[in-house]
C-alpha cells in the first residue's frame, strides 16, 4: 500500500531516542572510531540551491604543524576521476579566529596544504560548491563529494565524520543517514564576502548520526519541496523506503502500481540473493526535466535521476523499467562484493575496471531479470529490449579489435564518449556483453543440471558470504567467480569466460538468448516493446532506427550521428555530422526515409539523398534493396524455454498487498 506524507524537514525514520543513540553507537564501533580522532563536523547548506549553490561548514580535529587535506577524486561507482574539485570554491581556513594561508598540490590538484598553529585543536573550513546539474528551483540532490574535506592519505574509513544537512523551510529530506536530530536553527556561516549567501529565515538543520568518510560518500541525499516518502514491502526487515522529490507537486505521488512493483522487487531481490547487507534502504528518486538524469549504486540507498513522467504509466515507465532493479542489485553486487581492484583504500587511488563486465555486466542482467519478475516491464517487454541489446552488439564491427575486457579495462576513458563512430571505437560494452555472458551462464546452468540448477545458486554463494550484515565492502578477484560457479555445476568456468570477456569475437554471445529457447531475427516492423519506447519519447528510442538496414542513427532532424562501420551508409561515404535534407527527391522525415527502404526492396535502383556537410551540400547513392530490418526474438519451438522461466516472480505478494486491476475503460 502507498503511504502519502506531508513534507517536513525529516520523516523517513520514525525511531525513539534509544535507537537512534544505539544506531550511532553501532556505526560509529563499526567504521573503527577506536583509532580515531573525534569526528570531523560538516553542515552541508542546500539552501541555495535554486541559485546553483552548495555550502559547508567544516570542523576538522587538528595536530599542530603541516596538514594536507583534500576532496574525492575517484567516485565509486563512476568509474572514473569525477569528482568535482574545479566547482568546489571560496575555501578558507581559520583557527582560532585567524584566517590560515593554504596552497595547492602541484601534483594532486585536489589536496590543499596548510600549516596548523602551536595550541590549535580544530581547524575550520568554508567551502562553496557550484552545482551545475540535480538542483532546480523546487529540489536538490547532495552527493558528498562536492563538499567534502578530510584528511589525505588515510583510508577512508578510518576517517570519523558527523554530518548535518540544512534546507529550506518546508523541504523534506531523504538519506540512509540515520537522523538524530532535526528542526535546529543552521550554524553561522563563515568565509569570504558570504553575508549575501545565509539560509533565509526558516531554514532547518538535520543532524545525523556519526559515520566514516568512506560512508558518509556512500550516502547521497536528496532534498525538495514536493517530498513524499513511501514504505516499500512492510513485512521485511530491514525496512526499504523510496523518497521522491519532483518540480511539479503530483509527480513525487508515485502511482499504487508502481509502489506495488518496488514492494515486489524488494521480495523478489530476498529470494533472489538472499542475506541484505545494509542496516535499512532508501531508493532515492528526483522528477525533474532540467535537473538532469542519473542512476548511481550506493549501499544503502540508491540515487536515481530522471524525466518528471517517466513513471507516470506503463508506456513511460518502459525505458527506465530496470533503473530501481539494477542499482538496487548494486547493493549486493558493487557495493558488498566489489572487484578488489576497483575497492581502493582512499578516493584518490585510480580504480582498475577490468571485472567491470562482473560488477556492471551482472548486474545489468539481473537488474533486468528482476524488473520482469517484479513487474515493471512484462516478459514480452524483456524480451523485446533483450533482442534490442543483442542485436545492438552483435552489429558492432569494434568488436573485431577490441575485447569486451578492454572496454571494462578502458572504461575511465570510454565514458561519456560522443557517438561519431561509436560503433568502431566501442563504448562501456561491459554492460550488455556481460549480459549476455550471465544470460549464457544461466540457460548453461539449467541446461548441464537438467534444470535443477540456475543462477539463482552461483548467486546464493557469491553474494550471501558473510550473511545478513550492515553496509560491507568484500573484495574478490575471478578465481572465486571461477570457483563459485564450479560450486554449482562442474564446468570449464575459467575457459567460458575467458572466450566470451577476454578473446576476440565478431559477434555476439546469443548462445544463452538460443539456449533459452529463443532465436534473434530481423522483422520488417518494430517490436511491441520497440514502438513503445518510440512514442514515449525515451532517450532509448529516440532517433531513427535505420541501424540495421543502412547502418544510420539518424535524428528526428536528419542529422546522422553515427555510421556503421562496413555497412550501406560507410561504403556510399556518409559521415557522422551530415544532415539529410532529401530521400528519392522528396524533403527528409523519418516516414520518407522509410519508405524508400521499403521502395528500394522491389527496384534495383539505389536510394538517393542529398545531404549537407557544414555549408555544402552533396548527393548520395545507397545501394541497399533489403528492406526495413528491427530486431526481434522468436520463440524456437521444441525447446526448453529457460528465458521465460527465468523471467517469472519467484516470489507471491502477500494478500491485498497488490492494487485492484483497472477496468478496461480506466486511463
Amino acid at each position: 500500500m502507498s503511504e502519502n506524507r506531508p513534507a517536513t524537514s525529516h520523516r523517513h525514520l520514525a525511531v525513539s531516542g534509544s535507537r537512534l543513540a544505539a544506531a550511532a553507537l553501532m556505526l560509529f564501533a563499526t567504521g573503527g572510531f577506536a583509532q580515531s580522532p573525534a569526528p570531523i563536523q560538516i553542515v552541508a547548506d542546500l539552501t541555495e540551491a535554486p541559485r546553483k549553490l552548495y555550502h559547508a561548514e567544516i570542523d576538522l580535529p587538528v595536530k599542530p604543524g603541516p596538514v594536507t587535506l583534500t576532496t574525492p577524486k575517484w567516485i565509486p561507482g563512476n568509474h572514473r576521476p569525477t569528482g568535482p574539485v574545479d566547482d568546489i570554491t571560496g575555501v578558507v581556513f581559520t583557527a582560532n579566529g585567524q584566517t590560515l594561508p593554504w596552497r595547492r598540490d602541484d601534483v594532486d590538484l585536489y589536496e590543499f596544504h596548510l600549516t596548523v598553529p602551536a595550541g590549535v585543536t580544530s581547524l575550520h573550513a568554508h567551502l562553496d560548491c557550484i552545482v551545475t546539474a540535480r538542483a532546480t528551483t523546487k529540489m536538490a540532490v547532495l552527493e558528498w563529494e562536492k563538499l567534502l574535506l578530510y584528511p589525505a592519505a588515510t583510508p577512508v574509513k578510518d576517517i570519523a565524520v558527523q554530518a548535518s544537512v540544512t534546507v529550506l523551510a518546508g523541504w523534506g529530506i531523504g538519506t540512509a543517514l540515520t537522523p538524530v536530530e532535526s528542526g535546529m536553527a543552521p550554524p553561522p556561516v563563515t568565509g569570504v564576502d558570504e553575508a549575501g549567501h545565509s539560509p533565509l529565515p526558516g531554514s532547518t538543520t538535520t543532524h545525523y548520526a556519526a559515520t566514516t568518510v568512506e560512508q558518509l560518500e556512500d550516502s547521497p541525499v536528496i532534498a525538495g519541496q514536493y517530498f513524499h516518502e513511501f514504505p516499500l514491502a512492510p513485512e521485511i526487515a530491514p525496512k526499504h523506503y523510496i523518497d521522491v522529490v519532483s518540480d511539479m507537486p503530483e509527480d513525487s505521488n508515485l502511482r499504487p502500481e508502481l509502489l506495488a512493483e518496488l514492494s515486489n522487487l524488494v521480495r523478489e531481490t530476498g529470494a533472489m540473493y538472499g542475506p541484505r547487507h545494509y542496516n535499512v534502504y532508501h531508493f532515492l528518486l528526483t522528477l525533474s526535466d532540467v535537473a538532469g538524469g542519473e542512476g548511481l549504486e550506493h549501499g544503502q540507498s540508491s540515487d536515481n535521476g530522471v524525466d518528471e513522467k517517466t513513471f507516470s504509466d506503463q508506456t513511460h515507465q518502459l525505458g527506465e523499467a530496470d533503473l530501481l532493479s539494477h542499482e538496487f542489485t548494486h547493493s549486493w553486487n558493487g557495493k558488498y562484493r566489489r572487484p578488489a581492484r576497483l575497492y581502493q583504500p582512499d578516493f584518490a587511488t585510480a580504480q582498475q575496471g577490468d571485472l567491470l563486465w562482473v560488477y556492471e555486466g551482472m548486474t545489468q542482467y539481473l537488474g533486468n531479470v528482476l524488473a520482469a519478475r517484479s513487474g515493471l516491464k512484462s516478459q514480452e517487454q524483456y524480451r523485446d529490449l533483450l533482442a534490442l541489446s543483442a542485436a545492438n552488439l552483435d552489429n558492432k564491427p569494434g568488436r573485431e579489435w577490441r575485447s569486451t575486457e578492454d572496454t571494462a579495462i578502458s572504461s575511465s576513458i570510454l565514458r561519456g564518449g560522443a557517438p561519431t563512430w561509436a560503433n568502431w571505437k566501442r563504448g562501456q560494452d561491459y554492460y550488455q556483453e556481460g549480459e549476455l555472458l550471465w544470460l549464457d551462464a544461466d540457460t548453461l546452468i539449467r541446461k548441464l543440471t537438467s534444470d535443477q540448477k540456475s543462477l539463482n545458486d552461483f548467486e546464493h554463494i557469491f553474494l550471501a558470504k558473510g550473511g545478513n550484515t550492515g553496509p560491507l565492502i568484500v573484495p574478490y578477484e575471478l578465481p572465486e567467480i571461477v570457483a563459485d560457479l564450479n560450486q554449482v555445476v562442474a564446468f570449464d568456468w575459467a575457459k567460458f569466460i575467458h572466450d566470451r570477456i577476454m578473446g576476440i569475437d565478431p559477434r555476439a554471445d546469443l548462445a544463452g538468448i538460443a539456449q533459452g529457447g529463443y532465436k534473434l531475427v530481423y522483422a520488417d516492423k518494430p517490436s511491441k516493446g520497440e514502438s513503445m519506447l518510440a512514442s514515449a519519447n525515451s532517450r532509448r528510442g529516440a532517433g531513427i532506427d535505420v541501424w540495421y538496414s543502412i547502418g544510420l542513427r539518424v535524428l528526428p532532424d536528419g542529422s546522422i550521428t553515427d555510421v556503421r562501420w562496413d555497412g550501406p551508409a560507410d561504403q556510399a561515404k556518409l559521415a557522422p555530422g551530415q544532415k539529410i535534407i532529401a530521400v528519392n527527391g522528396v524533403v527528409f522525415s523519418g516516414d520518407a526515409l522509410k519508405a524508400a527502404l521499403r521502395d528500394a526492396k522491389a527496384r534495383p535502383e539505389p536510394i538517393h539523398l542529398i545531404l549537407q556537410t557544414n555549408t555544402f551540400v552533396t548527393l548520395a547513392d545507397l545501394d541497399y534493396h533489403d528492406g526495413e530490418r528491427y530486431p526481434t526474438l522468436v520463440r524456437v519451438e521444441g525447446t526448453p524455454g529457460y528465458l521465460d522461466e527465468i523471467t517469472k516472480p519467484l516470489t507471491t505478494p502477500p494478500p491485498g498487498s497488490q492494487p485492484a486491476p483497472k477496468a478496461a475503460t480506466d486511463e
